[in-house]
């Protein structure tokens, strides 16, 4: 998974700005796709958008804004099935966000998905 570090937030939408951004994700989402490798990806809000959830002795606590306090902004995500970490690296490389801010690259733990149960039950009637 790649998370995304930023150094400025997301240009305004319909500014050159934005557009040159789009072009240039775009034309990576689409080598990974053509690839094989592109699960999925997405941008995020800003931070203002977030609420923090923590439980403590029972007690469900929200918080607006981010868990933690960055200078970068967490812009979004990819998430892709690479072969090893080698070639998840130059995929990370090819990432808009490397050449302003960070990617940072981090493998999922497997974890298997518990059985589905079918319903076997009639519905009444």
């Amino acid at each position: 998974m790649f998370l995304l570090y930023a150094n400025k937030p997301l240009p305004e939408p319909g500014t050159g700005e934005a557009q040159q951004l789009l072009a240039a994700w775009t034309s990576a989402t689409s080598q990974m796709a053509d690839a094989g490798v592109l699960i999925d990806c997405g941008p995020l809000q800003p931070p203002s958008a977030s609420t923090t959830v923590s439980v403590r002795d029972g007690e469900t606590l929200l918080t607006d804004g981010p868990a933690a306090e960055i200078k970068e902004h967490f812009g979004g995500f990819t998430l892709i099935e690479c072969a090893d970490l080698d070639e998840a690296l130059k995929w990370a490389a090819r990432v808009p966000t490397a050449s302003d801010g960070r990617v940072e690259v981090r493998p999922l733990v497997p974890v298997m998905a518990p059985p589905v149960v079918a319903n076997t039950e009639q519905p009444a009637g």
